[in-house]
């Protein structure tokens, strides 16, 4: 398979609160719908969705995970192995901002702490019923050093883009430890020790005392005294391994 026909897939777990928009979210940008209802995820939940990425293809596995924590032991499993991970609150729901430290840690504790994240404050079409101030929020996206997004699912505001971002810090991600790891090369095979002597090295010395070969005399190759006494002493010196 060439290379220009490999496909990118990356894992995204998104992670929050029960009821702050998760599978709307995931719903929205993978299939373009809104429902005013809500459903309790239980356990978890997968959608694909195919892009382009820089003229590459790139599959996005997007895992939307209950927010409830009788579903916590569940969910933990499934963020293992995530490669970019949403954050997700709610404009209405403060215990939901309040948590969101919580919820990076959970994730962190499973994948480590390198792996790319966003805050993304929902609901902000709801900002007369709003609990969090946009301060707060910038805030707290300043402190855990996180780019932060806000987002109407029901409007289908910026929703597209916290999916763009974290593809696109996924692939930087990749190159940057790509070029980290040291290169490896293959082994050198130390066939054999030589002595370079000359066939006329009774005459290799010229007038002006020089140890240098003159021109046109024979180079022999023959093996150090080092290397004929190990192999003296070797009993399996004449074995042949393939």
């Amino acid at each position: 398979m060439l290379e220009e026909d490999l496909e990118v897939a990356i894992k995204v777990v998104v992670v929050g609160n029960g009821a702050v928009g998760k599978s709307s979210m995931i719903q929205r940008y993978c299939k373009g719908i809104f429902t005013k209802e809500y459903k309790k995820t239980i356990g978890v939940d997968f959608l694909e969705k195919q892009i382009c990425h820089n003229e590459n293809d790139v599959r996005l596995m997007l895992w939307d995970t209950a927010g409830q924590e009788e579903f916590d032991s569940i969910t933990k499993a499934y963020y293992r192995g995530a490669q970019a991970c949403v954050l997700a609150f709610s404009t209405t729901d403060r215990d939901s901002f309040e948590a969101i430290e919580k919820w990076k840690s959970k994730v962190e504790e499973e994948v480590g702490p390198n792996i790319p994240l966003v805050l993304v404050q929902n609901k902000i079409d709801l900002l007369e019923q709003a609990v969090v101030e946009q301060e707060e929020a910038e805030n707290l996206a300043k402190k855990l050093k996180l780019r932060f997004y806000r987002t109407s699912v029901k409007e289908d505001l910026n929703v597209t883009e916290v999916f763009q971002y974290l593809t696109e810090k996924h692939v930087q991600k990749t190159k940057q430890d790509a070029e980290l790891e040291p290169e490896t090369t293959a082994p050198i095979r130390q066939i054999g020790l030589f002595n370079t002597t000359s066939a006329n090295s009774s005459k290799s010395n010229n007038k002006n005392g020089s140890s240098t070969p003159p021109g046109g005399e024979t180079i022999s190759l023959q093996p150090s005294k080092s290397r004929v006494a190990s192999k003296s002493k070797n009993p399996f010196s004449r074995c042949k391994f393939f």
